[in-house]
């Protein structure tokens, strides 16, 4: 039996880069779990790694040229990724008085299951990058999972 996903994508083809804002895709986050049924503090979770993505892309580097979330129903996975301009690879850093920033990231990965950063070149001119998370069933809260 062929497991059925659930895919929403933001920046369908010929929409212009750097068109995601955070607000878009919390909205296209939660539209997708309440399909899937997801319990209310694991879309939370999920809602709460998105924004950080995608305002990271925005404010590090130079805006979300690509944003897909997809969901698992028979396994209660959720996949986010989200990709951008640059191919710098964030840093998880340890916060330091005096130091601003370095928290999002580090919420990124408490919160998720895996994460994993891909880089794109193009033509040896670099690219961008993209940033794949991945939530289990287990952590959003799926009963038996």
């Amino acid at each position: 039996m062929e497991e059925r996903t659930l895919t929403s994508h933001l920046l369908p083809a010929g929409e212009r880069a750097g068109g995601v804002s955070s607000a878009r895709a919390r909205t296209t986050t939660r539209t997708l779990l309440a399909r899937l049924g997801v319990p209310a503090a694991g879309v939370d979770d999920v809602v709460i790694v998105v924004t950080e993505l995608v305002s990271n892309a925005i404010r590090h580097a130079g805006g979300v040229t690509g944003f897909a979330i997809t969901a698992r129903p028979g396994t209660g996975t959720v996949t986010v990724e989200v990709s951008d301009r640059v191919s710098r690879v964030p840093e998880l850093r340890t916060p330091a008085p005096g130091r601003p920033g370095g928290f999002g990231w580090r919420v990124v990965h408490d919160l998720t299951d895996t994460v994993r950063i891909s880089t794109l070149d193009r033509n040896g001119c670099g690219g961008g990058k993209t940033v794949t998370v991945t939530f289990t069933g287990e952590r959003l809260g799926f009963p038996g999972a």
